[in-house]
């Protein structure tokens, strides 16, 4: 199992989204979304990795993809955001029987929800908590069909703890999560993690997959 400390940076407490991004760059903790856990069925492999951070309220993220296509046809919060050019971050904590995952495209459309497994107990965030994710994508946020070419693209979030199911004045020493990359509706599906996933078919909701992420 892999780990990583999200640490504190005072800075990111009064830094509005696109301060964030640069501060993160700087200061952030680093680690890749590498792991090709089914490697033979979707060879495609893009570079894919993040800068994670913390301030007070919220977890901080940026994450950097360099690819050769680009899609990015939702653009409405709660659609299918993992057909298109994907990155993701699906979380717990310690005690809870759900997790919750969020999922961005390239142009910052997110989908989020909370839920047990991929099929049970979902209950999507609602139009207030969406709202209450902050994003600052890199790429012009309109749709475009797939397009092919060499294509370097970054997207930062702020998601607040309270979204997460913590508190804020009381966190844990560690939560459980795991990150991906994945473009399922694209000419070249792939399926990328930061920890491994050991199952025989591409799957991201396995909690039991999560690694550890230290927040003290």
């Amino acid at each position: 199992m892999k780990s990583l400390h999200i640490g504190y940076i005072p800075d990111l407490d009064k830094a509005d989204i696109t301060t964030a991004s640069e501060i993160l760059e700087k200061n952030g903790t680093k680690a890749a979304i590498e792991s090709q856990n089914w490697a033979k069925e979707f060879p495609y492999k893009p570079i894919a990795y993040f800068h994670i951070a913390q301030s007070k309220e919220a977890v901080f993220i940026k994450f950097f993809v360099l690819c050769n296509a680009l899609r990015a046809v939702y653009t409405h919060d709660q659609d299918p955001v993992y057909e298109d050019s994907c990155v993701e971050f699906f979380c717990k904590t310690i005690e809870s029987e759900k997790y919750i995952n969020f999922e961005f495209n390239c142009i910052g459309t997110c989908s989020a929800s909370r839920r047990k497994g991929r099929n049970d107990q979902v209950e999507p965030l609602s139009e207030t908590e969406m709202k209450s994710i902050e994003r600052f994508p890199s790429i012009v946020p309109q749709p475009f069909e797939e397009i092919k070419g060499n294509f370097d693209w970054e997207l930062t979030v702020k998601i607040p703890f309270k979204l997460m199911g913590i508190d804020p004045n009381n966190l844990p020493e560690k939560i459980l999560g795991n990150f991906y990359k994945c473009a399922d509706g694209t000419e070249s599906p792939h399926y990328l993690s930061w920890n491994p996933i050991k199952t025989e078919k591409p799957d991201f909701h396995r909690p039991e997959f999560f690694g550890e992420l230290f927040l003290k």
